[in-house]
């Protein structure tokens, strides 16, 4: 797959170097020339100086062909309309955008352009790390809406199903982490000691969510 990338930072970079690897073909677009300097010696892919949201540059640097665009610049609006323009314009349909101000998260998905909102993410990661256990979500959507959280629960939950357990709080077990191993729900599978359980869910429900799973279960 032919891949486009706006930006030559250290992610932009970064993301060209693992592209190429896995044996696709980068083209990295950036305006300043010695951005450039951040590609290694041997990198083969084509070094395009320019704005990412330009037609001639995009088609320089092979949009035509593209099989994905990955718009990682410094400035979130350019992002953005360099992204729009690789949809709408040259009908590439992997499109991506990075964006420093999650509050434009929302909008952004509205028009249909996935985001990652990297100061959110890299604040939820730091919070994760100094705050105690679950506190802070694994993931979250750019509209800060769903979230994927680790959630303690109490010992009585041990030896009850999966499906039991979803209908209990009314939402989706994404996975349960078991002795280092990620495992996906199945309809018999019952929670063990010493398992992590990782729950999918609007955030507005999650302290129900872990006022549910901190009680016993109900009988049936």
């Amino acid at each position: 797959m032919h891949i486009v990338i706006m930006g030559c930072g250290r992610v932009g970079s970064t993301l060209a170097h693992i592209l190429e690897d896995n044996g696709h073909s980068v083209a990295i677009i950036d305006r300043d020339p010695q951005a450039f300097r951040r590609l290694r010696a041997g990198f083969r892919g084509r070094r395009v100086t320019g704005i990412g949201f330009d037609r001639d540059v995009l088609i320089e640097a092979g949009i035509e062909t593209a099989g994905a665009f990955i718009a990682v610049s410094s400035g979130d609006n350019s992002n953005v309309i360099s992204a729009r323009v690789a949809r709408e314009t040259f009908g590439v349909e992997n499109v991506v955008a990075r964006i420093y101000d999650p509050r434009r998260a929302e909008v952004y998905q509205r028009l249909g352009i996935p985001t990652v909102a990297t100061v959110r993410w890299t604040a939820d990661q730091i919070l994760r790390r100094i705050l105690p256990e679950g506190a802070e979500p694994l993931w979250r959507d750019p509209t800060g809406t769903v979230i994927l959280a680790e959630v303690v629960f109490n010992t009585a939950w041990i030896g009850v199903t999966i499906p039991r357990i979803e209908q209990a709080i009314a939402a989706r077990v994404a996975f349960v982490n078991r002795m280092g191993e990620a495992l996906l729900p199945r309809p018999d599978m019952v929670l063990q000691e010493g398992d992590i359980l990782h729950v999918i869910a609007a955030e507005r429900d999650m302290d129900r969510i872990h006022k549910v799973l901190s009680s016993i279960p109900e009988e049936d």
